[in-house]
């Protein structure tokens, strides 16, 4: 399984906790790869420190107005830009992008980006 697709499990698992609050590990499937499971465990254990983030940047947007999805994606890439160096930024925040084009309603890619890129600039990620 691709990393994308990884990614993707991640984030489904993240939305269905937020949307039911049954427990994200519980949702994703016995058989997801470690990566995925990885970046669930990682985003529950950073949830505090994403959303701060996530607050931070959305300029005019309050964390609970931001859809439950979207908000799935941004922690994923945020947590990918602060506690994988195994992922370079530029990827994790265009799978972020992508994410969202294909998800999401059509302002969500823009918004994302413009969360992402804001981290990015004032040096809130592995490579800053």
């Amino acid at each position: 399984m691709r990393r994308s697709e990884q990614r993707r499990a991640a984030v489904f698992a993240l939305y269905q906790h937020e949307v039911t609050g049954r427990p994200a590990e519980e949702l994703l499937d016995t058989r997801a790869p470690a990566f995925s499971r990885e970046l669930v465990e990682g985003v529950e254990a950073e949830r505090p420190e994403l959303d701060e983030l996530i607050s931070r940047h959305s300029i005019g947007w309050s964390l609970d107005r931001i859809a439950p999805l979207e908000r799935s994606i941004l922690r994923v890439a945020l947590h990918e830009l602060l506690h994988r160096p195994d992922v370079p930024d530029e990827v994790a925040m265009d799978e972020a992008i992508e994410a969202a084009k294909e998800l999401c309603a059509a302002e969500a890619p823009r918004f994302v980006n413009g969360v992402l890129a804001a981290a990015a600039r004032d040096g809130e990620t592995l490579a800053g």
